[in-house]
């Protein structure tokens, strides 16, 4: 039966991410990073990944992970959607291990590269945009002949601080999976301040053969599916933060000698958001149980919860912005760090709508 609520280990594992971000990613130290030479901060990524071990929270413990699940890891997500902390999380941790995950594990490549994911010696992402959708074609932008590799990626999440990527290639006998640590990244220019995009190049690149034929093709659309499901944990932080600032906020603004938060019209319109975000757990939260037990309902789920927290978000996120005045358009104020991440996160993986268009057809709706 399918567990909505959070247990124990997962509020004692959120109380201390959340303590860790509060002290080392705060607001102020995270709008001077956006406007710094290094937007990441690898230095708190080290005790992300080494110190909690959080870079390999679902990788098998023989493997160099915690064992855990992708419901724990969907907790870590809500508290990065929550902080914004700048780290190589989203890149690393889920969509290239998630990947890896789908590779034959007991291969030394696939195994050996886990594990210097999963103890954060290496960052990884995975080589495709991050607009590609779970159920989409193998990409074609790369090709490989005799493990040779050529070819551009644009806008892949983390790429420039990465050390390896996974990269989905054709060669002459069909799609394939390899890990590439000779390529170049220019920065592109990302709506979200902290998480950055880069255009990729490899060139004349050798790489180590991760997973070939049907097996690489499903070991990507599970790295997609699983990014598409832990995503919708991280816009469901996002939306929490914006709900609860609000609050705060228009609880201490006096306008006309009272609280601006007294007025039924902005009452109103919280108690909506609230029911929004509400409906927002509880799909998020579902698509994680799914993936931790490896349903069949698994894209059903994933689908369900893109198609509703992306938009949840980035509402959140506008009636932060309107809510809280003049500050609110400011850039000393986080909240359009906010909206940009909602509106980026809405793209990332796939739209709603293609979501909804993919629920549909799980569910045998008819068109209309």
């Amino acid at each position: 039966m399918t567990d909505l609520l959070y247990s124990d280990v997962e509020e004692d594992l959120r109380a201390s991410v959340r303590d860790l971000f509060a002290d080392k990613a705060d607001a102020a130290s995270l709008l001077a990073r956006i406007e710094s030479e290094e937007p990441y901060d690898l230095k708190l990524w080290r005790t992300v990944a080494g110190e909690l071990g959080l870079a390999g929270l679902h990788v098998p413990e023989e493997l160099g992970g915690q064992g855990a699940s992708t419901r724990e890891l969907a907790v870590v997500a809500e508290e990065l959607g929550r902080s914004l902390a700048p780290v190589p999380f989203f890149g690393s941790a889920v969509l290239a291990t998630s990947a890896l995950l789908g590779c034959d594990t007991s291969a030394d490549a696939v195994s050996g590269l886990l594990r210097r994911l999963a103890t954060g010696e290496t960052i990884g992402a995975l080589a495709v945009p991050l607009a590609t959708w779970p159920g989409s074609a193998f990409p074609t932008a790369v090709s490989a002949t005799d493990g040779v590799l050529n070819g551009q990626i644009g806008l892949v999440a983390d790429a420039s601080v990465a050390d390896v990527l996974v990269v989905a290639a054709q060669t002459p006998e069909g799609p394939a999976l390899y890990a590439v640590d000779d390529f170049t990244t220019a920065e592109a220019t990302s709506l979200d301040l902290t998480r950055r995009l880069a255009d990729v190049t490899i060139s004349g690149a050798s790489g180590t053969l991760l997973a070939s034929g049907e097996q690489a093709a499903a070991a990507l659309n599970h790295a997609l599916t699983v990014g598409a499901g832990l995503l919708a944990s991280e816009q469901l932080g996002v939306a929490q933060w914006c709900l609860d600032e609000t609050v705060a906020y228009v609880k201490q603004r006096y306008q006309f000698g009272r609280p601006v938060g007294s007025f039924q019209a902005l009452k109103h319109r919280l108690a909506d958001l609230y029911l929004e975000l509400v409906t927002a757990r509880a799909s998020a939260r579902y698509a994680a149980d799914m993936l931790a037990g490896g349903d069949d309902d698994v894209p059903v789920a994933v689908a369900l919860a893109q198609s509703t927290c992306g938009g949840v978000a980035v509402h959140a996120a506008e009636e932060a912005i309107q809510l809280h005045g003049g500050i609110g358009m400011t850039w000393e104020h986080p909240a359009h760090l906010y909206l940009k991440r909602a509106k980026s996160d809405e793209i990332a993986l796939g739209t709603p709508g293609r979501h909804r268009a993919a629920l549909a057809g799980l569910v045998n709706l008819p068109p209309a």
